[in-house]
């Protein structure tokens, strides 16, 4: 028997073959991300158009079809118009159409329930989404706002459908369960960051995404990308066993569609 043989003999005892794993499945079954921050210049998301043509690529590899991206307003930091954000969509779809990216791109906003939020709520100032008009607003990260049962009933009073983004960052839940329940009771739609569950946030938000999960009440999940950066840490959602409880969520994205 040749060395060769012999070797092939020991190397297949010894280490045997491991069969290829397949390319785990990297795919957005929502098809629509509502949650973003891709136009540059108007708040703490990205830089820069490249970044935004650099995010806006691996979302179609991700199988994403429709952007609604969501820029910060608020009257301290972030005071952005409706009509400056409007013109920025025309930039952010020339991008995409330049690039020939199958995409689809809206802009809407992300309002902080600031004293300045009432104001452009009541005058009709706000950018919203989907048939339902969809109104995606955050509260401040060091407490919740005082009426937030009454800022909800407003939004809805004004025709909008409020939805809180990101619930499972805040630290200010003592009872997070309850809380939350009254104010999806009440008719506030909860959105969760993707990123939350790969721990981007630290570990009491990717505890209190499991609970939204567990219970059943993410209505929409969103990637909050603020910069090509964030890339990476998203892509390992698909790679957790969160990612198959977050098929069972009764998720909207897709109607938006």
């Amino acid at each position: 028997m040749s060395s060769e043989s012999i070797w092939q003999r020991l190397k297949n005892r010894f280490f045997p073959a491991h069969p290829i794993e397949e390319e785990p499945v990297k795919d957005c079954f929502w098809k629509v991300d509502i949650h973003s921050h891709l136009i540059p210049g108007v708040d703490d998301g990205v830089s820069t158009w490249e970044d935004s043509l650099a995010c806006l690529q691996q979302y179609v590899e991700w199988g994403i079809e429709k952007v609604v991206t969501t820029p910060h307003v608020s009257r301290d930091y972030f005071p952005n118009k409706p009509e400056q954000l409007l013109q920025a969509k025309e930039q952010l779809q020339a991008l995409v159409k330049e690039h020939n990216l199958p995409l689809t791109v809206e802009v809407a906003a992300e309002y902080l329930l600031d004293d300045f939020f009432l104001d452009l709520l009541n005058k009709k100032e706000v950018l919203s989404f989907g048939a339902e008009k969809y109104l995606l607003v955050e509260t401040a990260w060091s407490s919740a706002p005082l009426h937030l049962t009454d800022l909800i009933f407003r939004i809805q009073a004004a025709g909008y459908t409020p939805i809180l983004a990101h619930p499972e960052r805040y630290k200010y839940y003592h009872n997070f369960e309850a809380e939350l329940e009254r104010h999806r009771q009440a008719g506030c739609l909860l959105q969760l960051n993707a990123m939350s569950l790969t721990g981007k946030y630290g570990d009491q938000a990717r505890k209190q995404g499991k609970i939204l999960l567990q219970n059943g009440w993410v209505d929409f999940i969103g990637s909050d990308l603020h910069r090509p950066a964030d890339l990476p840490r998203f892509e390992r959602l698909f790679n957790i066993s969160d990612y198959k409880q977050l098929k069972t969520q009764p998720l909207r994205n897709s109607s938006l569609l």
